[in-house]
């Protein structure tokens, strides 16, 4: 993927932790730059957990447990983002309407990302 997809993609996902902070009352980002950088925070940590325990413990993986990975890293994510406030409630909510978002609007792992540049060249 190039830069500018990755540009896009971390628009995209600022834009739906802004819509899911919009629905959940226990999960509030300040504005679109906290949702920007929790976006990129999210994504880092994701790529570290995958790197270290594989691909289905990971918050992009399916299932219960990439689910309450997804959770744990949202509500961690708030000790580092400013103007990000979470419940654990309102961690697990928003994991639920992203994994509900994610269903309709997929988003390549940064894995898949790396594993197919690599394969390329």
């Amino acid at each position: 993927m190039h830069i500018i997809g990755h540009i896009v993609r971390f628009i995209v996902s600022a834009l739906v932790l802004m819509f899911v902070s919009f629905i959940v009352p226990a999960f509030s980002i300040g504005g679109f730059w906290s949702a920007l950088f929790l976006a990129l925070v999210i994504a880092v940590a994701a790529y570290v957990i995958e790197g270290i325990f594989g691909r289905k413990i990971t918050p992009f993986g399916r299932g219960i447990v990439g689910f309450l990975t997804s959770a744990l890293v949202i509500w961690l994510a708030q000790f580092i983002v400013g103007g990000m406030r979470t419940t654990i409630i309102g961690a697990i909510l928003a994991a639920l309407v992203i994994g509900i978002i994610d269903l309709f609007i997929p988003v390549k792992t940064p894995f898949e990302g790396f594993a197919r540049n690599k394969r390329d060249k």
